[in-house]
């Protein structure tokens, strides 16, 4: 059975005040396409179908119609929500869906849902797991002690069980220890919600979603599919694909990859003003930074006109970067902790501010190293 892998859709998202629906659903003809292609039997889709909870109209529309293509070329379609999405959104007419061949993960209910496939080697179980919290995971194990994403997955998974016996997908949406990640990703303070990838030993294929960078996690069959297209400029330099499964008989699965073409690509320019003018005229998505140490005022204005979709722009010359190293310098001085520390998350998080309990830990902290100093 073949199936095919991708993840993070973050269908209605927007950079700069500019959507990328258009480009977004130009690249799901080309999953289809791709789909037709391999003869795939089945796709998994892990999880962040939309950017938002709450999906523009548009975007829930250019999904629906991406769904209904895939259903009319015979597969079989698994989703799951991931942390951008609202699992009870995204489940909605789960049952009804079921009944077509299209399976969305419910509202975590403490368990895995599973689906049972059939092919010339017997059966495989695809289980459905979307993104989780241990808060989420108490409800159900009160008596367990759950206070860590690693516990929540295990406890999950111990509830359960896998026939080991039996080819086993996961489709799942977390943080995997060691996985390589861009700003895209909303990161937690210390790490807090890295789960080992040692847990999914029992699972022939994981595959995962959340991560942006197409990647494999200490194996070949447990992988990020990555984001359909790039969507911060620290994924300038990724390569998006769709990830190919094919399982044979237990034992062998074979993945490979295969490109996909964003109409418009998202890429650095730097340089000095003729050097930027010299340039092609392009309608990618741009962050351009001059190195003159005397532009002209018009700058901005002179360079859209080579690269229309400007999403940035910048001056790094002598002077700007002496000035920004002392208001830098003075700005810090004057920051109390948890000021510095919010800006940093910023940072870290694509402008992400931290949550309410990163503050609290941030405290807890403080206080602690506060009375050893006593």
């Amino acid at each position: 059975m073949k199936f095919l892998h991708l993840a993070d859709l973050h269908l209605g998202k927007r950079l700069n005040d500019v959507s990328f629906l258009e480009d977004q659903v130009r690249l799901l003809c080309q999953v289809e396409e791709i789909a037709r292609n391999e003869q795939a039997d089945a796709v998994l889709i892990a999880g962040d179908v939309y950017q938002k909870a709450s999906p523009q109209s548009e975007a829930m529309a250019a999904f629906d119609q991406f769904i209904t293509r895939l259903k009319s070329m015979g597969l079989r379609v698994f989703v799951i929500s991931g942390n951008h999405d609202s699992a009870q959104r995204i489940s909605y007419f789960s049952s009804l869906l079921k009944q077509t061949g299209v399976y969305v993960s419910e509202a975590f209910d403490g368990r895995l849902q599973q689906v049972t496939l059939q092919d010339g080697y017997g059966e495989i179980v695809v289980s459905l797991l979307p993104f989780l919290k241990p808060v989420q995971v108490r409800q159900f194990y009160p008596d367990e002690k759950i206070e860590t994403y690693q516990d929540a997955m295990q406890t999950v998974l111990r509830h359960s069980p896998v026939e080991p016996a039996k080819r086993n997908v996961l489709v799942c949406h977390q943080f995997i220890t060691g996985a390589e990640i861009s700003d895209s990703e909303e990161k937690t303070l210390g790490g807090l919600d890295n789960i080992d990838a040692s847990v999914f030993a029992d699972f022939d294929y994981v595959a995962l979603g959340h991560i942006h960078k197409p990647q494999k996690c200490t194996r070949e069959t447990l992988r990020y599919a990555g984001s359909l297209m790039k969507y911060s400029f620290s994924e300038v330099n990724q390569k998006k694909s769709v990830t190919v499964v094919e399982m044979g008989e237990k034992g062998n699965v074979i993945v490979h990859t295969v490109p996909l073409n964003a109409p418009h690509d998202m890429r650095l320019v730097e340089g000095f003003l003729d050097e930027v003018m010299a340039l092609p005229y392009s309608e990618d998505y741009v962050w351009v930074t001059l190195r003159d140490e005397l532009p002209p005022p018009d700058a901005r204005v002179t360079v859209s006109t080579v690269f229309p979709n400007m999403m940035k722009f910048s001056i790094l010359n002598s002077k700007t970067k002496t000035d920004e190293d002392i208001l830098a310098k003075e700005q810090m001085e004057n920051k109390t902790i948890e000021e510095l520390f919010s800006d940093f998350y910023r940072l870290q998080n694509n402008d992400q501010p931290p949550t309410s309990q990163h503050m609290r830990i941030l405290r807890t902290l403080l206080k602690k190293l506060e009375a050893e100093k006593r």
